[in-house]
């Protein structure tokens, strides 16, 4: 028998088994490991969950739970590890009769609650074996971290294009929760789960990879993500017994939901994706704060501050895909005489006849677009304004009507039995093919080397369903093969050009999972075009992502009001200010206004990379009429505000109290004042905007 705790002090983990048990993984005051076997259908699930054709499951249900193999896994040996980066157990577990060995990986990067999971699974035995799914990690005995069912929320959120992020909870003992079926009576836990999946190749297109179960008496929360950026699925479950009433089951592709399994030869392994679980005491907030932490210990990139430059793009209600000389040239004067460090050229660059839709893939330059300077020429213009050139590109499609369609060769493309995958007027590439890779080599080689872009907007509008796959390969099998040998290729290609900036999936952060976000320098946030939907986006964002990759437009009209310029330029400066719009229409006051925010840019950058969220009113609803979100270091507290249909609020800075405290306007400071009243005994900040219903602000809160 084995029984101990491993980990950071304030959350371990136990780690349990004996010669009748799997290894399970809880918190640590959860399992007794010396406890008999019970009956089969009330046994406790491990660490690896692993689901073989002919195997099939212990108790049948749709779960990811309780596995025939995963059932007589065993544990073989454990290790620990350290370096520079943190501390590692790695479990290895067999099961006998198959020959399935699994050995389970648990990092825990610096001073961050949390704990990044992944499996390998080999062969040792000799008959080929079929896996139709793996968890990467199933975490037991969460009720004894969490307190009672009846009291914990789960915090999830739905994403789509235009209206990412959209947080909501849902009661665990409430109609949409687990129901108590009196397993007692019955002999053996309930079958139902709560469970999401994100699917192809967007994995946040429907739901995020994100989540979290929150006491909300105690404020005693766990979070989770799935880092993929293909398909993946977690699932909430219920187990027999109160006292450890709460299963957390993370996963890759599924069989189930992904049409993904993988036939396994003696000597065959596989890795599954990685998985992160983070605790905490203070609710979301305190869930965001650990998740944040190890998403920067554990980040790919390096934190170079010249990777946070201030970027302009020609999108966003301006050029929105149709750029020319005519159309540049003020917007690259305007965009430099406001501080721009990056000017991107958005789509359309290399369309000829006003339909850049279909025709993408090539990446050479329009040939009627840019006369009479030529791309080239442009970008040099940008560079000699002082700014680094960008261009959109979205390299992973060809374009029906693309020349590129027809010269690759066949395997550069995904098929599916045979057939050339196509959706909406693109093809895909297959990031398995040296074809495929080898052309965005070239194409990539082209664009630094020979045009001189810095920075590169990566977007991917479309997706291809199940994946590629024949009678050899299953579809989701053949997709996890695509979207990892993407990720190496990003890898590479960022080893070739450490000096260049590239921003994630931009089509409506259907991309926005932490595998992609590790190798790119930050995510545009959205395509919402209504600066007044845009808040409840932004101040979600750091769920996901650290504050500084929050890429958020901020887009200034001419016909707008001092105002909601103010509002627009709020948005942007709560994460990475992402500047779009028509600035060269705007008078000198409102572009005043800009250069305002962006002088104070360098300083905000520089605090949200240090700086921790929290959300003073609560993750905000789509239709919040006040909207808030803080960031927070030791020395300050930055509040962003949006009254949005209201004038007053009373937002809640609990880290702050007891204490007084200053708090001042930073931006926009030459607006009406907000009218504020700090309250040291409950934290609370009131704020009043007078007959402004429809504003913004930032406040910086200091202690005195």
């Amino acid at each position: 028998m084995i029984d101990f705790t491993w980990g950071g002090a304030a959350f371990p983990l136990r780690v349990t088994a004996s010669e009748d048990l799997p290894v399970m993984v809880s918190f640590a005051a959860a399992v007794d490991a010396a406890e008999p076997r019970r009956a089969t259908q009330r046994a406790r699930p491990g660490i690896v969950e692993l689901l073989v054709l002919g195997e099939g499951r212990g108790l049948n249900n749709t779960r990811a739970l309780r596995t025939t193999v995963g059932d007589r896994l065993r544990h073989v040996s454990h290790e620990f590890a350290e370096d520079e980066r943190g501390a590692r157990l790695i479990i290895d577990q067999e099961d006998e009769k198959t020959g399935l060995r699994t050995r389970t990986r648990i990092s825990r990067f610096g001073d961050a609650d949390a704990y990044r999971i992944t499996t390998t699974v080999t062969h040792t035995g000799a008959a080929r074996l079929c896996i139709q799914q793996v968890t990467s990690a199933t975490l037991i005995g969460l009720t004894s971290h969490l307190g009672s069912i009846a009291e914990v929320d789960l915090w999830s959120a739905q994403s789509e294009w235009c209206a990412e992020s959209r947080w909501f909870p849902t009661a665990l003992s409430g109609s949409a929760g687990l129901a108590d079926i009196n397993a007692p009576v019955h002999g053996h836990f309930a079958r139902g789960t709560i469970a999401r999946a994100g699917h192809s190749t967007w994995p946040t297109g429907e739901f995020l990879p994100t989540a979290a179960l929150v006491n909300r008496e105690s404020g005693r929360a766990l979070a989770w993500e799935v880092e993929n950026n293909g398909p993946w699925r977690w699932e909430v479950d219920t187990l027999f017994d109160e006292r450890e009433a709460l299963a957390l089951a993370l996963l890759g592709p599924t069989d189930i939901d992904h049409a993904w399994s993988l036939w396994l030869e003696p000597g065959d392994e596989f890795t599954t994706v990685p998985v992160t679980v983070a605790a905490a005491e203070n609710g979301l907030d305190g869930a965001a704060s650990a998740l944040t932490t190890h998403r920067r210990h554990s980040h790919l990139l390096s934190a170079s501050p010249r990777h946070r430059g201030l970027v302009f793009n020609d999108y966003m209600n301006a050029l929105m895909g149709d750029p020319t000389t005519e159309r540049l040239l003020p917007l690259i004067d305007a965009a430099a005489s406001v501080g721009a460090e990056y000017f991107c050229i958005d789509a359309g660059w290399y369309d000829d006849d006003g339909d850049w839709w279909p025709s993408v893939g090539a990446w050479e330059p329009s040939n009627v677009r840019f006369r009479p300077l030529g791309l080239k020429s442009l970008l040099d213009h940008i560079r000699a304004s002082g700014m680094v050139p960008g261009l959109w590109v979205e390299p992973e499609v060809i374009g029906v009507r693309s020349p590129v369609a027809s010269t690759l060769p066949e395997d550069a493309f995904m098929h599916r039995d045979g057939v050339r995958i196509v959706e909406h007027d693109r093809y895909f590439l297959d990031l398995r093919s040296s074809a495929a890779r080898e052309h965005l080599d070239g194409v990539f080689a082209r664009l630094v080397e020979e045009y001189g872009a810095g920075y590169f907007k990566w977007d991917y509008n479309v997706t291809p369903g199940a994946g590629p796959g024949d009678a050899v390969k299953s579809p989701g099998r053949a997709l996890l093969e695509h979207t990892r040998a993407l990720l190496a290729w990003v890898e590479d290609l960022r080893a070739r050009y450490p000096e260049i900036v590239i921003e994630a999936c931009s089509s409506g952060a259907q991309r926005m999972d932490a595998a992609t976000l590790a190798r790119y320098d930050l995510q545009s946030t959205s395509d919402q075009q209504d600066y007044r939907l845009y808040p409840a986006i932004a101040a979600s964002a750091p769920m996901t992502m650290p504050p500084e990759m929050a890429g958020n437009w901020a887009y200034p009209q001419s016909e707008w009001t001092d105002e909601q310029i103010a509002f627009t330029l709020v948005t942007g400066l709560s994460g990475r200010l992402y500047l779009s719009g028509n600035l060269d229409r705007l008078d000198d006051g409102q572009r005043s206004l800009v250069r305002e925010a962006t002088a104070l840019y360098p300083e905000l950058i520089r605090h949200h990379t240090a700086a921790l969220p929290s959300w003073p009113l609560g993750l905000p609803a789509w239709d919040a009429a006040t909207v808030a979100l803080a960031t927070e270091t030791d020395d300050e507290v930055l509040v962003f505000v949006w009254n949005r249909n209201a004038s007053s609020a009373e937002l809640t800075v609990p880290s702050l109290r007891g204490d007084e405290v200053s708090v001042e306007t930073i931006f926009p400071t030459g607006l009406a004042a907000w009218l504020h009243d700090w309250d040291a005994d409950t934290s609370t900040l009131r704020i009043d905007s007078g007959p402004l219903t429809e504003s913004a602000r930032i406040l910086r809160l200091r202690k005195v």
